[in-house]
Formats: C-alpha cells, sequence, structure tokens
C-alpha cells in the first residue's frame, strides 16, 4: 500500500518528538505496521529515509523485536503464554487447543484473517497465569473454554474486552497506531492494575 501524505506528516510528527532522530525508529515501524499490517519492504525503506539511515539498520530491529511481523497476521492476533508458571497452569492445555479448535500451527492464520497464533515467552504478568493476550491486552486467568469463547468472538467481530486495559478490544492495527504513540482515547479505561499485582505494595503497607 502507499503511503499518502497524511501517513508521512504523521511519520514526522512521530520523529518531531525525540531529540535524535533515529530514536523514532520502534514506533515508526509501529505505524507503518499499523497501516498494512506487518512491516512491509516499503515501510523498512521509508523509514531508512527518514532517520537516515540504511534498511539493514531498520531491518535488523524490525527482526529482533517480535511485536514486528514480516508477514500478515490476523485482525485479532492472540498469543498464548507457554512459559514455565502459564504452561503448568494451564498455557499449554490452552495453546493445543486452540491450534485444534483454530486448525492453524503456531504462528498460522485462519482462513478468513480473522485470527492468528502464536505462542508467547513471559507476558510479565505471572500473578495473573496463565494468561493470554490479544493484540498485546491481557485477557488474565483463562481456561481453555474463555480461551476458545475470545477466539470464537474475534472472528463473529465482537470479541469479549480485556481483562485489564481499554473496554473493547482494538484490532492489531488500531493498537499498533497506539504503540506508535498514537491516542486512540482509551488509555485510561479499565482496570490498570488489579488486586494480585497490588498485594505485595498493600502488604508493605500494613507492615510499615
Amino acid at each position: 500500500m502507499a503511503f499518502t501524505d497524511k501517513n508521512i506528516e504523521t511519520m514526522d510528527s512521530i520523529i518531531a518528538r525525540y531529540p535524535r532522530p533515529r530514536s523514532a525508529i520502534m514506533p515508526l515501524l509501529h505505524y507503518v505496521q499499523s497501516i498494512d499490517g506487518f512491516v512491509t519492504a516499503e515501510g523498512i525503506e521509508l523509514v531508512a529515509k527518514k532517520l537516515d539511515l540504511s534498511t539493514a539498520e531498520v531491518t535488523a530491529v524490525s527482526t529482533f523485536y517480535t511485536q514486528y511481523k514480516s508477514k500478515p497476521v490476523g485482525e485479532y492476533h492472540v498469543g498464548v503464554c507457554t512459559n514455565t508458571l502459564c504452561a503448568v497452569m494451564g498455557g499449554d492445555a490452552i495453546f493445543a487447543a486452540l491450534k485444534e479448535h483454530l486448525d492453524i500451527e503456531n504462528d498460522g492464520v485462519t482462513a478468513d484473517g480473522k485470527v492468528s497464533l502464536e505462542h508467547l515467552e513471559c507476558n510479565a504478568a505471572c500473578d495473573y497465569a496463565p494468561v493470554v493476550m490479544a493484540n498485546w491486552e491481557f485477557y488474565d486467568n483463562q481456561t481453555v473454554q474463555s480461551a476458545i469463547a475470545l477466539v470464537d468472538g474475534a472472528r463473529a467481530g465482537n470479541p469479549p474486552a480485556p481483562t485489564r486495559g481499554p473496554n473493547v478490544l482494538p484490532t492489531w492495527k488500531e493498537n499498533s497506531a497506539v504503540l506508535a504513540g498514537l491516542n486512540d482515547g482509551h488509555a485510561h479505561e479499565g482496570v490498570q492494575a488489579g488486586a494480585p499485582t497490588l498485594l505485595g505494595l498493600e502488604i508493605s503497607k500494613v507492615k510499615g
């Protein structure tokens, strides 16, 4: 997809936030991803041109971080934590069930393009294990049944709201724009930090 004048203007506004232009490389890659759904060769070339970098330098960043995708993913990209705690709490069973239910393997996309699936390492939410993420939004304390309901809702265009964060689940492209630093108006919705996360703080207050 060709980049429009408005796209270029937005990229310039992102670059202007930083004292050194090359510091904008990661948000620019997220923004490129918000346009086409993945980081295209054209996007890499444009980011490189904007930041006066080589395409190799930009590609090195886009291929290092797993949040950047080099091929299309689903409108709702579902990641299941299979690291140790989530795995033993049910993450492995959830991942296996979703692969069977969606008839796709790791990094696969459903035929309708609605849902893609990958196993993730730690989501930094061990107090809510097992954790599933959809477009990088948290779905805590999941079961096989709730995870299947999540992907079925996503395929029907009506996914359940995340456990924490926005009151509605943004699409993959919409959340890529948020990760680029663009405000979608949902920043202060929903639960930000739940009771398990705050338990240590509460104990320290009680014990002084």
